[in-house]
């Protein structure tokens, strides 16, 4: 740094420091030129604070200065000053205060700037900011987004440690499709063929019979081959199972407690995060989330819409959102339970319901827009699951690992998974699940795009 003598402060605890000779360290975010003073807004990772520099009082950091831009990474040393009357930025944290600079070492150099980040928008398409994904995530409304989705994780974890659960760690090399089905990533492995793991899920069951109750937040892959608004190619996965469930509501139950936290822990630490996005006030769940069969959600939607699914095996995206108002209506929140997916649409460790067996003991938990959270009672039998597993055209003999846990004592038990993005998207209102991932996978992109003619495409 600058000087070995002052130990560097950061943005935000310049208010405290009022007439005091400090050291600060960041990125230029803005430079502004009023006559012969220049006044330039530092970024650290605490906000933002204003400097000034008059060629009056900074001598030869004044030259520097003058060839000072955008994103330039600097160190300064300087006197914090009350702003004067009538420049107060009341909505800026350091907004009563300016640091007039006296002297200034450039860190690091940033060539011209793509675009402007220094407005409180940047109103470019999607594609082209993910084009520049490591520039774009500078700008405050961008990284936000992922303070928000920090809180959302850290209160998954939080919630569940309380609730007696472990935190695992999966692999994400898998030797067999989890779910089953052919939408997944084959993976040369030396000699063998290996997967992506499409969920953590035979792992979190394995483990169930070690600790009881496991969580894990893990990535996971879906070779979906669509390209939509809320799907992606890599996501983060907030997955929970335990066992000795009394009941398949215990599930739900458990889910809903974690939902209302997370919403009450965003609200709470992350207000001047959802000022940005004019978020004023997140859904309130005041009352249980309602529980609607699946056939029954379908003659709900009929009802209120004359539209007719009554025979399809899930809810399409527009069913999803009609009976979230509905659920916003009967209770204020738009969130609601759909239960007793068909048992020939779930994944062979699904529990069919004894008193329908054509019918599962899972469930979605649809919040603002569309599922947030998925998850059932598994299969702990072991002749049973052996069974279903031959009878989803599968061969036992790729499951041996996970069919040990089974031979040798399960109790029952269950669980869910969270897709982070999803959450994060909703809450923000953002209009696709890509710009809650800090770097998205899609058809199209690894990083960055494919060509038409990449073979990574074919």
């Amino acid at each position: 740094m600058i000087n070995d003598k002052l130990k560097r402060i950061l943005s935000s605890d310049t208010p405290q420091l009022i007439g005091k000779k400090i050291l600060l360290a960041g990125w230029i975010k803005t430079r502004r030129d009023h006559g012969k003073l220049i006044f330039f807004d530092l970024r650290d990772r605490t906000g933002l604070v204003q400097l000034v520099v008059n060629p009056k009082v900074s001598g030869g950091s004044y030259k520097i200065a003058q060839d000072l831009r955008p994103e330039y990474v600097i160190g300064v040393i300087g006197e914090v000053k009350r702003r004067p009357e009538g420049t107060v930025n009341k909505d800026l944290h350091t907004g009563e205060v300016e640091v007039e600079i006296s002297e200034i070492n450039i860190l690091s150099r940033a060539k011209p700037l793509p675009f402007d980040i220094g407005g409180e928008e940047l109103s470019l398409e999607l594609p082209t900011l993910l084009d520049h994904r490591s520039l774009g995530l500078r700008h405050p409304k961008i990284s936000a987004i992922f303070k928000v989705q920090e809180t959302i994780a850290n209160t998954f974890r939080k919630t569940l440690r309380e609730e007696g659960f472990t935190e695992i760690f999966v692999p994400t090399l898998v030797p067999f499709a989890t779910e089953g089905g052919a939408e997944v990533f084959p993976v040369d492995y030396y000699t063998h063929k290996a997967y992506l793991a499409q969920s953590p899920q035979m792992y979190k069951q394995i483990m169930t019979s070690i600790f009881e109750r496991v969580f894990t937040i893990a990535h996971a892959y879906r070779a979906e081959p669509s390209v939509t608004t809320r799907h992606l190619s890599e996501y983060v996965s907030l997955d929970a199972e335990f066992g000795f469930i009394d009941s398949w509501e215990d599930l739900m139950d458990m889910a809903e407690k974690i939902i209302k936290e997370i919403i009450d822990e965003v609200e709470d630490k992350n207000d001047k995060d959802l000022k940005i996005f004019n978020v004023k006030k997140l859904p309130e769940i005041k009352h249980k989330i309602p529980r609607l069969k699946m056939r029954e959600a379908q003659e709900i939607i009929f009802k209120r819409t004359n539209t007719d699914h009554k025979g399809e095996p899930d809810l399409d995206p527009q069913d999803e959102k009609e009976i979230l108002r509905w659920a916003e209506e009967e209770t204020g929140a738009p969130f609601v339970f759909i239960t007793h997916y068909p048992t020939k649409k779930r994944p062979f460790y699904t529990m069919p319901d004894p008193k329908d067996p054509d019918f599962t003991l899972s469930f979605d938990l649809l919040g603002i827009n569309e599922e947030w959270v998925t998850g059932g009672q598994r299969i702990n039998n072991y002749d049973q699951l052996l069974s279903n597993i031959k009878k989803w055209g599968n061969s036992p003999s790729n499951f041996e690992i996970y069919l040990q846990a089974f031979r040798y004592g399960m109790p029952a038990e269950g669980g869910f998974a969270m897709g982070l993005e999803r959450i994060t998207k909703d809450i923000l209102g953002l209009l696709n699940v890509r710009e809650a991932s800090l770097f998205p996978r899609d058809m199209e992109r690894i990083d960055e795009r494919f060509s038409k003619t990449d073979s990574k495409t074919d």
